[in-house]
This record gives C-alpha cells, structure tokens and sequence, in this order.
C-alpha cells in the first residue's frame, strides 16, 4: 500500500504541475491543451492563468511534497498525502461544477483523490483491515 500511496501521489504531482506549466505559458487558451474559453463563462477567472496557478502550486505542490515525504518516510507523510488528496478531490469537484463539465479524465482524478485519502488514512492506522 505504501508503494500504491507513492506512485498515485507522484503520479498527480507530476501531472498536475506539467498541465499547470503548459496553462500558465499560454493562459488565454491553456495552450497546447487547447482549452475553450467559453469553458470559463460560469467561472470567476477571465483567463486560464490563475486555475494554472492553482493547479501548479496547490495541487501539484502538495502532492510533490507528500512524494518527496514518502521517498523520505517522513513522520508527516500520510497528512501530506491526504491534503494532496483532498486538493485534487476538490480541484475536480468545483471544476466540474463551475464548468459544468464532465469527462473520463475528471473521474480518473477524482479516483485517484479519494484513493489517495483512503490509502493515506489506512496507513496512517486510523481504521483496522
């Protein structure tokens, strides 16, 4: 489990920072991810700068540091590692419900967050297997 924690909490680190590298460089369409204006038009944001922000430093950021913990096997892995998963659960959830959107990818995300948490509260010891 603590090999599954590493590889989901890297593996939305290193996506979420990329995407959000790629939206912040070319904030009017995100792009090479070619992101619809219109896809904003519910949204308090103008441009895609500020969600790339977003996505970069909050989502992307925390998972990083909840990898670098687990690689370390650091005390305060496991809360990094449900903070990291709350920030991508929640990411999803108000972008699904500002842009009233829904693709596969978002329940991919949304997996990947609540399995985070789940993995992350097992480990940390706090429910019996």
């Amino acid at each position: 489990m603590k090999f599954l924690l590493l590889i989901l909490v890297a593996f939305v680190a290193i996506t979420a920072i990329f995407s959000g590298f790629i939206i912040i460089s070319n904030p009017a369409d995100g792009g090479v991810l070619n992101l619809q204006k219109e896809m904003l038009i519910n949204t308090p944001f103008r441009n895609f700068l500020l969600p790339g922000i977003i996505l970069t430093v909050l989502v992307g950021g925390v998972n990083l540091v909840a990898a670098v913990l687990n690689i370390k096997q650091h005390p305060g892995r496991y809360n990094w590692a449900m903070a990291g998963g709350v920030m991508i659960s929640g990411w999803i959830i108000v972008q699904m419900i500002l842009m009233n959107a829904f693709s596969w990818l978002q329940l991919v995300y949304l997996g990947a967050g609540l399995l985070i948490i789940l993995t992350a509260y097992q480990l940390k010891g706090k429910w019996a297997a």
